[in-house]
C-alpha cells in the first residue's frame, strides 16, 4: 500500500524533527551530493606545474642534453649525482656539468657517446620530477668539452665558448631588472621565520588530504613497476615518482584527493615482509 501524500516513501528515512518536506513529498531518486571543489589558477608561465620555455626547445640532435628548472636548493654534488644515476640508464655518461653561479643555477649538462642515447633520455626524463621540480629537457645548443677534447677540435671550441662568456657577462644578470626595496627594520626574531608554513609542524599522519601520497619505509630493492603494479589497482592512479639517491621513499600521485585518500587507507598497513611496514601519507603542500 503506497504511503499518504506528503509522506516519504517506504526506505526512505523521514526528515528531521522541526523539519516539513516539500510539497508532493520527497524525490525517490535524491540527487547526489557534490562537493564544490574550488578551481586553482596556476601561476602565469606554468602549465600543470610545469614552467613554460621563454623560447622553442631546441630540437637539432646533439650528443649533449641541456637540463633545467632544477631544484636550486640541493647541493652541487649532490644534484650532479643524481643526475649521472638518472641519466646513465640511457647510454654512459661522459660528463656531468653544473653550476652555482646566479646564471647558471637550476641548470645542467649531461653529455652521451652520441645524440641516439640523449634523444632517449629527453623522451624518457621530459618533466620528470627531481627534487620536487619537473626537469625541463632539450637537446643542448653548443658542443660540450668533453666532446671537443674527443674530436680534437677543443682549442677553436674553447675560444668560442670564452668569446661568448665574454658577451652574456655584459648582458644583465637575470632577474636584475625587477625593483627592489629596501628598508632599515631589523627582522623581529621573535616573531618567527618571515615565510609561514601552516603545515611544516603537523606530524605526517594528520597532514591534509592532497591527490599525491608519501611513501617512507620503503626496501632498498624496490622498483618502480612494483609500486606501479600495487597503487594502480585504485581509480584516479596517475604515476610513481622516486627519488634515484633515496629509494627508501617515493611519491604516487592521483587525480583529486579523494582517490589518492582511498589509496591510502587500502594501503596504510602494507608490508613488504616481517619488518618492513609501508608508511603511507599525503604529501605536504
Amino acid at each position: 500500500m503506497p504511503p499518504p501524500a506528503g509522506f516519504p516513501p517506504v526506505g526512505v528515512p523521514p526528515p528531521p524533527q522541526g523539519v516539513f518536506p516539500p510539497p508532493g513529498g520527497l524525490p525517490a531518486n535524491p540527487p547526489p551530493f557534490i562537493p564544490n571543489v574550488t578551481q586553482t589558477v596556476p601561476p602565469a608561465g606554468i602549465v600543470n606545474g610545469v614552467p613554460l620555455a621563454k623560447q622553442p626547445l631546441n630540437t637539432v640532435p646533439c650528443r649533449t642534453v641541456y637540463v633545467s628548472n632544477l631544484n636550486e636548493k640541493v647541493k652541487l654534488e649532490v644534484l650532479k649525482n643524481s643526475l649521472r644515476t638518472l641519466f646513465k640508464q640511457f647510454g654512459e655518461v661522459l660528463d656531468v656539468v653544473a653550476h652555482k653561479n646566479i646564471r647558471m643555477r637550476g641548470q645542467a649538462f649531461v653529455a652521451f657517446p652520441d645524440e641516439e642515447s640523449a634523444e632517449k633520455a629527453i623522451k624518457e626524463l621530459q618533466h620528470f620530477v627531481l627534487y620536487d621540480k619537473p626537469m625541463v629537457l632539450q637537446f643542448a645548443r653548443n658542443k660540450s668539452d668533453v666532446h671537443a677534447k674527443k674530436d680534437g677540435d677543443f682549442e677553436t671550441h674553447f675560444e668560442k665558448r670564452m668569446v661568448k662568456k665574454q658577451e652574456v657577462s655584459k648582458l644583465p644578470l637575470p632577474g636584475s631588472h625587477k625593483p627592489s626595496f629596501r628598508t632599515n627594520k631589523q627582522p623581529n626574531k621573535q616573531n618567527g621565520p618571515a615565510h609561514f608554513n601552516p603545515t611544516a609542524n603537523i606530524p605526517d599522519e594528520y597532514l591534509p588530504p592532497n591527490k599525491i601520497l608519501f611513501l617512507q619505509n620503503l626496501p632498498e630493492t624496490i622498483t618502480q613497476e612494483q609500486l606501479v603494479e600495487l597503487f594502480q589497482r585504485y581509480p584516479g592512479f596517475r604515476e610513481v615518482r622516486m627519488i634515484p639517491t633515496k629509494k627508501s621513499i617515493a611519491f604516487v600521485e592521483y587525480d583529486n584527493e579523494l582517490q589518492a585518500g582511498v589509496a591510502k587507507a587500502e594501503l596504510a598497513s602494507h608490508t613488504f615482509g616481517p619488518d618492513q611496514q609501508m608508511k603511507v601519507t599525503f604529501a605536504r603542500k
